[in-house]
């Protein structure tokens, strides 16, 4: 029996209500298709996609930086309490088979950054920054999309 996806989705622990909205879909849109969702297990984009992954009877796992499982997600499956920090992004997109992003902040773009680092995993982003090189033009690599159906189909294509 092969397993199941596991797709990180990462966002800002302060979000805006509609990045919320979008990592609350993505999270049901991964749950219907059976996908392990990874995160951080925090506020904002984390616990909306939890939440969304959870209303869909999905299983989340949730990577947190501190020493323990406090001011995790409810709606987490699993938390795995590390200590290490902002390191622990590592270790989520580590974890992914695709990555998706929702909104950004610098913790969101440390985890861009090591995902196209690995070079074998497919980054998806559904509003966040558009990452230009110095001469001013998209960093390849990076899939940005419109909606959460798009993110979710970029990162589970239908062959996998």
């Amino acid at each position: 029996m092969a397993s199941p996806v596991q797709v990180a989705v990462c966002g800002p622990g302060e979000c805006t209500r509609i990045e919320a909205a979008q990592a609350y879909e993505v999270g049901e849109l991964l749950a219907a298709r059976g996908a392990v969702v990874i995160c951080g297990g925090g506020a904002g984009v984390m616990a909306a996609v939890a939440a969304g992954a959870r209303a869909r009877g999905g299983v989340v796992v949730g990577v947190r930086p501190t020493p323990t499982r406090e001011g995790a997600s409810p709606d987490l499956t699993v938390t795995i309490a590390t200590g290490m920090g902002e390191a622990r992004n590592a270790i989520i997109v580590a974890s992914a088979d695709a990555v998706i992003v929702v909104g950004g902040s610098w913790g969101t773009l440390s985890e861009v950054a090591l995902a196209k680092r690995r070079g074998d995993v497919p980054v998806i982003s559904l509003g966040g920054w558009r990452i230009l090189d110095a001469d001013g033009d998209p960093v390849g690599g990076i899939s940005y999309v419109a909606s959460p159906v798009e993110a979710v189909d970029a990162a589970l294509p239908r062959e996998r």
